[in-house]
């Protein structure tokens, strides 16, 4: 039985490294110090969250569906993983208008959660 590679050490929770590969056929072994992928950094929900995302193709109410969560809870998911990956950018938050926001709320644009994570967002 074959493990999966973990990324971070159990004990101290530092970032793990390869020192070792080996071939399962011909038995060919290589030493020395490699990196794992960013993605080693995550835990097994954020793998499952991320084959999810990119299986909706990044359609976020289809992640509401599938994972059965709120639209506030996809959001915070996939901005901790961003910030797992190290993909974090800084952005200017842009202007929130209100009365837009109150508007595409009453045409139904947009649910009242998105409505309170933009307006929260703003403040």
């Amino acid at each position: 039985m074959k493990h999966e590679v973990i990324g971070t050490c159990p004990v101290c929770g530092n970032d793990l490294t390869v020192t070792k590969l080996s071939c399962g056929v011909c038995h060919t072994e290589i030493s020395g110090d490699f990196a794992l992928s960013k993605f080693s950094a995550l835990n097994k929900d954020d793998l499952n969250f991320i084959e999810t995302f990119i299986k909706v193709s990044g359609n976020i109410r289809e992640m509401e569906k599938s994972l059965g969560i709120s639209y506030p809870t996809v959001k915070k998911n996939l901005d901790g993983i961003i910030i797992k990956l190290g993909l974090e950018t800084v952005e200017a938050l842009p202007e929130v208008d209100e009365e837009d926001i109150l508007e595409k709320l009453k045409n139904k644009e947009i649910t009242v959660e998105e409505a309170a994570q933009y307006l929260r967002r703003g403040t």
